[in-house]
């Protein structure tokens, strides 16, 4: 992996603006480019406020990392919301389609609080889920509602996790193995409700009616021909 990637390398490169620039990441990967190691930067910026290595109290990064998320997915859904219209204009583009639009509307409305939430722990996902939420019109209200809940939770909770844990030598050791199966853990409901829904699509879909035409055609059989 390059350097850039080691949330180490890239905290201590900071120097004296590390907050700044922990910041920075934390908006970019929430907005615009995924390819970042956002998880575990946070997790590891926990771990040097409870070392030592960044003086900041640990209340106030929590705060800033969460404002710089929340911030991200403000400007990604925004990107989403205007540039949107201008892709899936043309009835006849082969990849960008009015229908993907209302399909993705459709799934945000009966799925969105969930997906928003959820994604935030699942890397590249929380950075595409912002762009989708502003190109299937997702309710702003709903959207930043739940932003904020999943924000917090993510930005705040795994800085505090990192500041609690970092210090216990399997933890320190095994970084890049516990955020593996932190986005394992967090892929599971999105799996099981994607099989719950497919499972309930076979179940309507056996038990639907029969075609109009077929019904008639019964119908019809049953009829006695009555001669004049």
């Amino acid at each position: 992996m390059p350097k850039w990637f080691n949330p180490e390398y890239l905290l201590t490169q900071f120097g004296a603006y590390v907050i700044v620039g922990l910041c920075l990441v934390i908006f970019i990967e929430s907005s615009i480019f995924p390819v970042l190691p956002g998880d575990s930067l946070l997790f590891t910026a926990g771990l040097f406020v409870a070392q030592g290595s960044i003086h900041t109290p640990l209340w106030l990064v929590c705060t800033l990392v969460t404002i710089a998320a929340l911030l991200g997915n403000v400007v990604g859904y925004l990107i989403g919301w205007k540039v949107g219209p201008a892709l899936f204009k043309r009835p006849d583009s082969r990849f960008f389609k009015q229908e993907y639009v209302d399909k993705t509307h459709a799934f945000l409305e009966k799925h969105g609080s969930k997906a928003v939430v959820l994604a935030r722990f699942v890397p590249f996902v929380r950075t595409f889920i912002t762009w989708i939420a502003g190109v299937g019109r997702m309710d702003p209200r709903k959207y930043f509602t739940y932003t904020v809940l999943g924000g917090i939770l993510w930005a705040a909770g795994i800085t505090a996790l990192g500041h609690v844990l970092g210090n216990i030598s399997f933890i320190k050791t095994n970084i890049e193995a516990i955020f593996i199966l932190i986005v394992l853990v967090s892929v599971v409901p999105i799996v099981i409700e994607y099989a719950r829904n497919r499972r309930e699509k076979k179940l309507a879909a056996a038990q639907s009616p029969a075609p109009a035409a077929e019904s008639d055609g019964e119908v019809t059989q049953r009829i006695p021909r009555v001669d004049p």
